[in-house]
């Protein structure tokens, strides 16, 4: 592309962020002088790009107010952050209207990019799996992201059977080198996993994409695991995974009730006594055994007050302790609420 009509594109791109742009900021940014930047603007305007210029101290250019603007111009890497946002997005309560858009937004996208970044693209939609469990305990506030290559590149290796070297680092920052033979990329509350064999120590083992600092695909190929899929294992292992408390309960609810505050990913769920008669209904309340493993105890027990149902705490001691105390500051609220 000719180096002028790049530099059109530039300032039209700088015009569709909004606001109103000064003469000089635009010849700074476009490395030109300012009679440039105006011949730039009449070629935009023959173009029939409805470019304002506005007078006054802060004055300078901007577009029509409710001009429909043409295509963004977007690098590969920015046009993968958005497609990676739109299809974080899909999980959430999107309207039909929304999700019809968010669609739509994806295709276009799609369709504009390399086909080699296209294809990887398509790798990635094909392996990636989501737990529908937004909600557990401990997720971040807003979607933390990986690297658009790093995940493109374990996407790879999953579609196509390939063993992955990673360099991790895990929460306690301690960095790794992994040879991992990938399962699936799974989306859960707000973060994105790689799941797989570590052949290290040759045992299924789940990892965060954004601790992943660099993947790289190995030669070779290896049979896909029987078992549960992706995303049933990442569930299994936040169930099981090794944190500091160890608790069990017994709470007397429906399973669907108790799902409803201690998904699968939190906490594991059984029979406390075998199910007979009425019990095996499953709409029936009846003693329900739940282990779970947690790094804190304090998100406990307002979560066991909202469940609103008999429980008993079996371990460990701490998490009665904090049950006490909270039960009292209740009870004080509300002898001081009646005086």
């Amino acid at each position: 592309m000719p180096r002028p009509t790049a530099r059109v594109l530039t300032l039209l791109e700088l015009l569709q962020s909004g606001g109103t742009r000064t003469v000089a900021e635009l010849a700074d940014r476009l490395g030109v002088q300012g009679r440039t930047v105006r011949r730039y603007v009449d070629r935009l305007i023959e173009l029939d790009v409805p470019v304002e210029s506005v007078r006054g101290r802060y004055g300078g250019y901007r577009l029509a107010p409710g001009y429909r603007l043409p295509p963004l111009m977007l690098g590969d890497d920015e046009a993968l952050a958005v497609l990676l946002g739109l299809l974080t997005a899909r999980r959430t309560a999107l309207t039909p209207t929304q999700r019809t858009a968010n669609e739509t937004a994806t295709a276009k996208i799609r369709r504009v990019l390399p086909r080699p970044t296209a294809r990887r693209l398509d790798a990635l939609l094909e392996t990636l799996a989501h737990t529908d469990q937004p909600d557990t305990p401990g997720a971040p506030a807003t979607p933390d992201t990986p690297d658009g290559a790093v995940l493109l590149t374990v996407a790879d290796a999953v579609r196509h059977h390939r063993p992955l070297a990673i360099r991790y680092t895990d929460r306690d920052g301690r960095p790794s080198e992994r040879t991992l033979h990938p399962h699936g990329i799974v989306a859960h509350g707000g973060r994105w996993y790689v799941t797989g064999t570590d052949t290290r120590i040759d045992e299924a083992r789940t990892f965060r994409l954004d601790r992943v600092t660099d993947a790289r695909v190995l030669p070779g190929t290896f049979d896909e695991p029987a078992g549960p899929d992706p995303a049933q294992r990442v569930l299994t292992g936040f169930a099981t995974a090794d944190y500091r408390h160890r608790v069990s309960l017994r709470i007397h609810a429906t399973p669907e009730h108790v799902r409803t505050h201690l998904p699968a990913a939190v906490a594991e769920l059984a029979e406390h006594e075998p199910a007979t008669g009425q019990d095996q209904d499953q709409a029936a309340e009846r003693w329900l055994r739940v282990e779970l493993r947690a790094q804190r105890l304090d998100w406990l027990p307002p979560l066991l007050a909202a469940l609103d149902r008999p429980f008993t705490i079996d371990r460990p001691d701490e998490l009665r302790e904090l049950v006490t105390a909270l039960a009292h500051r209740l009870a004080s609220g509300a002898r001081n609420a009646d005086t």
